[in-house]
């Protein structure tokens, strides 16, 4: 085990929060894992699922099909509801709904804290006839529902489900063992939550953003799509520092990257206090 997963299994010893695991990537290194409970191996990671999310949305960018500016209206032209859509809908873009400004209210389409039937069984007309807040783009609510659309926007262009169009061009590159996602009633994957994975899968998403897009030298996203994804927040966000960089999910899963050590952690648990793992990776020296 290496010398930061000792340390940080220390400094775990010192709190009253349970761990599941945690992954670490170091200079490119393979990823290394500190067990604390035992469990199955993949976990539901929550909100971190919106960063698969975001990069199905990268490498379709990448492969030109697909465009930031681009109406959530016209890739969904056919799959539309024929009435109780608000026009504000036309407005939308891609990009308002990586950065949450779709309109859409806080919490929508959570189904982590709603019963996954009550919104339906047709997902995709719940949300485009839900009422609007705001006008898109003038406002930010984050929400689940933005990042089940990009999971439509992602199946569209991708013309296969977007858990197939990751397996292909992103999980089995990287060497994935397993994973499993929440779908809605129709089959679609929920993009927001309920992705079911490990750890030591996690952080290799991590390393393909601290390397520029590369994993072991081989090119998965374009230098510009991270470039997009951690200047604009896509579903990554930096501390108030500017040192750390990652996204978190409920009852404790985070993803964190450190480009100034060199280095990527994963953590899975139940209970779990993301912002002193945060904190003790910010602070980390060696």
């Amino acid at each position: 085990m290496s010398q930061f997963l000792t340390d940080l299994a220390a400094y775990l010893d010192t709190q009253d929060f349970p761990v599941i695991r945690i992954s670490e990537i170091h200079h490119g290194s393979e990823p290394q894992t500190l067990e604390r409970s035992m469990a199955n191996p993949c976990q539901n990671i929550y909100s971190v699922a919106k960063t698969f999310t975001m990069t199905a949305i990268g490498l379709l960018y990448d492969r030109h099909l697909l465009e930031l500016d681009e109406k959530v209206c016209d890739i969904l032209a056919d799959e539309l509801p024929e009435t109780g859509m608000d026009e504000r809908w036309y407005m939308s873009t891609v990009e308002m709904a990586l950065k949450h400004q779709l309109g859409l209210p806080a919490g929508f389409l959570d189904i982590d804290a709603t019963h996954a039937s009550a919104f339906g069984y047709d997902y995709l007309n719940y949300t485009l006839t839900y009422p609007l807040d705001y006008t898109p783009g003038e406002n930010e609510a984050y929400s689940d529902g933005a990042y089940y659309l990009l999971s439509r926007i992602a199946t569209k262009r991708a013309k296969m489900p977007m858990e197939n169009f990751l397996w292909r061009e992103l999980f089995y590159p990287l060497g994935y063992r397993e994973m499993a996602w929440s779908r809605c009633p129709m089959g679609y994957a929920m993009g927001a939550t309920g992705l079911y994975i490990t750890t030591e899968d996690m952080v290799k998403l991590g390393q393909v953003y601290l390397s520029g897009g590369l994993y072991h030298e081989k090119r998965i996203l374009s230098e510009e799509w991270v470039h997009l994804a951690t200047r604009h927040g896509f579903a990554l966000d930096w501390d108030k520092q500017h040192k750390i960089y990652g996204k978190g999910g409920m009852c404790g899963q985070l993803l964190c990257v450190a480009p100034s050590q060199n280095r990527v952690v994963a953590m899975q648990s139940y209970g779990g206090d993301c912002d002193a793992l945060m904190s003790f990776l910010k602070q980390y020296k060696n």
